[in-house]
């Protein structure tokens, strides 16, 4: 039976006003206008802001004699592939040789092949006369235990390398064994071939002489230029004398910007101001999508981006592709004091689906009054702004916080004109002959990692992996 919203007499007459009249003079109960793009964004709640006054922010590093820890890139064209010759730079012994015609000679010497999963690539013990470097694939570097038992030392990939030792003249054994977890295609330099093409470049082989030297300056486990010390001694030695060397050419971070033009009607803001300002409310909403995008480049960024600006000595990949328990141990242990965990939502559920498979439940951990996932004590974040490849592979980030302890900081400039937010201001533009009113709506910031082992990432997180 149809719903009759008001009384009738027998004639059909209607005795009293209807609900959909009375709605028209009602005031209704309403919501300021909802967002669906607003996410957490635990990355700018937790990042300790450092104020950049000068638009800049300089860090302040000492000396490393590292010269390179890169990954190679190669070009392929059908199932050929090569390596790019100015890749090749990223050789440690390369990293600053900059004759193109010379790494052209070299990348052309670089034989293919192709490697089923359980292959050797190299194997212990035998000469390590060539340089390797994985295309494609992965495999797992081993090596043997204390007590004889084989033991996995690490895992590489695509643009990884072994027998880089080669181009500087060493000779010896491989000292571990590379064998492939899945098919690879790896690309391989023999050293008569190194040899032939060395002979013909003087300025290739004085390069490769200078490294030689370079490297017996005393640097300590990182790189770093050595302090030296002494202690134990007894009775009046003549003490070591020292200086902390700094690098000549630190990097600085400039501000980077986030600006959109918000317009709204004078007669919008005129008449349509009760019971919320229009005016505020357009604005609310454009700020909300200013932090999104804002924590989107702390992310992204190719320039101060956490994912492109980790070193390479803290990226690790998934031993067997999906988030393992082990994964994360490795991962946070690489530095000291690690307080945060980052990972898309899909990641933080593969993770815990490994965990299940175990019989493993971490307990989680409060933070800021919310409950959240925790390994060992840490907490794991949901950030989906961390990009989920179409292979359905992902990233999980490890990081320490702040200027005490040399981790990674959030930079700003708070106080800046016109200002609604730390710096985030929204300035008045004017009023054009359509009666249009415009803001300029600005959002400074950057990121900066202090030491590199500040942030860690663990690569080619596989979310998809629902088997038993």
């Amino acid at each position: 039976m149809p719903f009759n919203p008001a009384p009738a007499n027998q004639d059909g007459q209607q005795l009293s006003l209807s609900t959909a009249a009375a709605r028209n003079l009602a005031s209704t109960t309403k919501t300021v206008p909802q967002m669906q793009g607003i996410s957490s964004r635990w990355l700018l709640r937790l990042l300790p802001w450092v104020q950049v006054s000068g638009g800049a922010y300089r860090v302040n590093r000492r000396l490393t004699h590292t010269l390179g820890d890169g990954r190679v890139e190669f070009v392929a064209t059908g199932a050929d592939v090569r390596v790019i010759p100015t890749e090749l730079r990223e050789l440690p012994p390369l990293r600053a040789f900059e004759d193109e015609t010379v790494l052209g000679a070299l990348a052309e010497r670089f034989a293919q092949r192709e490697v089923a999963a359980g292959e050797t690539i190299v194997e212990a013990g035998r000469p390590a006369d060539e340089v390797v470097l994985i295309a494609h694939g992965k495999s797992n570097k081993l090596g043997t235990g204390k007590y004889g038992d084989p033991t996995v030392l690490g895992v590489l990939a695509d643009g990884d390398y072994v027998g880089e030792s080669l181009l500087t003249g060493a000779d010896g054994e491989w000292e571990f064994t590379v064998r492939a977890v899945t098919a690879c295609t790896v690309l391989s330099l023999s050293r008569a071939a190194f040899e032939e093409v060395q002979g013909r470049a003087d300025g290739l082989r004085t390069h490769l002489e200078e490294v030689r030297s370079a490297s017996h300056l005393a640097q300590n486990k990182r790189g770093e230029a050595a302090i030296d010390l002494a202690s134990g001694h007894a009775g009046e030695p003549v003490l070591p004398s020292t200086f902390v060397d700094y690098e000549l050419s630190p990097r600085e971070y400039e501000l980077s910007v986030a600006q959109t033009v918000l317009r709204v009607h004078s007669r919008v803001a005129d008449l349509y101001n009760e019971p919320m300002n229009q005016v505020e409310q357009q604005l609310r909403l454009t700020v909300e999508a200013l932090r999104e995008r804002q924590e989107h480049e702390l992310v992204n960024s190719r320039d101060f981006g956490l994912l492109h600006n980790a070193d390479f000595r803290q990226r690790i990949r998934t031993h067997s592709g999906p988030p393992t328990p082990d994964d994360l141990d490795e991962l946070i242990s690489r530095r000291r004091k690690t307080q945060y965990l980052l990972a898309h939502p899909k990641a933080i559920a593969a993770f815990g689906r490994e965990c299940s498979k175990r019989g493993l439940y971490p307990q989680g951990v409060e933070l800021e009054g919310h409950q959240v996932p925790a390994w060992r004590g840490i907490p794991i974040l949901p950030c989906n702004k961390i990009p989920v490849s179409a292979a359905g592979t992902s990233s999980i980030l490890a990081m320490r916080t702040g200027e005490e302890d040399q981790g990674v900081v959030g930079l700003h400039q708070a106080g800046i004109p016109d200002e609604i937010e730390p710096s985030l201001n929204a300035r008045f533009m004017g009023i054009d002959d359509k009666a249009i009113i415009s803001y300029l709506v600005s959002a400074y910031y950057s990121a900066a990692v202090l030491v590199p082992d500040a942030l860690g990432i663990l690569e080619d997180v596989e979310i998809g992996h629902y088997g038993n």
